[in-house]
């Protein structure tokens, strides 16, 4: 396994794992290495530091003094685009209702005028979902999974 520091057009960076160098060039050739923040399929690798550690002995990374390293939070939003997209899930779940995975047959009941209109979301089958679309049927995909415990 290799990981490379990739950068796209637009210049957001982030990191990725591939099975060899021979891999990643022959998904960056077919257009399926996308960076991770805009979609992009115009990605580069970026120069990075390699990772060199002897069968001797393991060298430590060089670290600043960590009283004084800022220390990343895994709670709050790590760039605009994270937090853009808490944004959105707090607007969906503030003003629609939760149907879980009778997401299909809701949508379906309201735009066929069996159940009044209101807003919704919920979870959907990629087929289900795609069935919707075909029969003129609006539906969006949220870049969020529900918060919603199943078990």
């Amino acid at each position: 396994m290799i990981q490379y520091s990739l950068k796209c057009e637009n210049e957001h960076g982030f990191d990725s794992w591939f099975q060899s160098a021979s891999a990643f060039e022959k998904l960056q050739t077919a257009g399926m290495v996308t960076c991770a923040i805009c979609g992009s399929a115009k990605v580069k690798k970026s120069i990075m530091a390699p990772r060199v550690s002897t069968s001797r002995s393991k060298v430590a990374p060089v670290e600043d003094d960590p009283k004084t390293a800022p220390v990343p939070s895994l709670t709050k939003p790590a760039n605009p685009a994270e937090q853009a997209i808490a944004d959105m899930r707090k607007q969906v779940e503030k003003n629609s209702t939760y149907v879980g995975n009778d997401f299909a047959a809701e949508a379906r009941a309201m735009h066929e005028g069996e159940t009044p209109e209101r807003q919704i979301h919920g979870e959907a089958k990629p087929a289900e979902a795609k069935k919707l679309v075909e029969d003129g049927i609006p539906v969006v995909p949220l870049p969020f999974m529900s918060n919603r415990k199943t078990n």
